[in-house]
């Protein structure tokens, strides 16, 4: 299948086979494609847990209202965005740098911008750079025949105290992966039309 047509086949899995699990090989390639998604500045202000642990999907269930694919999914994704964005700074120069000063040196003026645009940032900014990065975990799993269900519909609070996140993480959204009860039927797919979506300016 194409990648059009993988997106065509892809839709918000409610349930998920429990008896299924995505290989890890698989799980390597979805991880890998979140690694590589483009962030502003490159910084990727953000942090992923990938839970298998069954208890905890079901604690973490009852906190998203009880919505049945997140204790029959693989893996459970929680997608973190995080708010100590001038330690990220940091992070981000030292790492690409390799620690050396000179290196990093050289890039100073880059890295000045950044310091320079972060007190502004608003806090849903590295927010805003996870959902990109959701977008590419979802594009990826519809190329590899796995199912998702991105979710917003859950208590935070709860989920953070679940799973012992700590105080620089804010949890944005889940994504579910895994295969599709044989008793799921999705609902055949609506899009407006691209007159509906585009606007062409010439």
């Amino acid at each position: 299948m194409s990648f059009l047509s993988n997106l065509e086949w892809r839709y918000a899995a409610k349930k998920f086979d429990a008896t299924k699990k995505v290989s890890d090989a698989d799980l390597e390639k979805v991880l890998e494609a979140i690694r590589m998604t483009p962030t502003s500045f490159g910084m990727q202000p953000y942090h992923f847990y990938i839970v298998t642990n069954q208890e905890k999907k079901i604690e973490i269930e009852a906190a998203a209202y009880h919505q049945p694919q997140v204790s029959t999914c693989s893996h459970l994704i929680v997608m973190c965005a995080r708010n100590d964005l001038m330690v990220v700074k940091d992070e981000y120069f030292d790492a690409m740098s390799g620690g050396v000063s000179k290196v990093r040196e050289k890039l100073s003026g880059f890295e000045q911008m950044v310091a320079g645009f972060l007190p502004h940032a608003s806090p849903e900014w590295a927010k805003k750079q996870v959902y990109i990065a959701q977008g590419f975990a979802l594009a990826a799993c519809a190329e590899l025949q796995i199912d998702s269900c991105p979710m917003e519909g859950f208590d935070a609070a709860a989920v953070t105290k679940i799973l012992e996140l700590p105080s620089n993480l804010d949890i944005a959204v889940m994504i579910p992966v895994g295969y599709r009860a044989v008793d799921e039927y999705p609902k055949p797919k609506f899009r407006f039309s691209k007159e509906k979506v585009f606007t062409e300016v010439k």
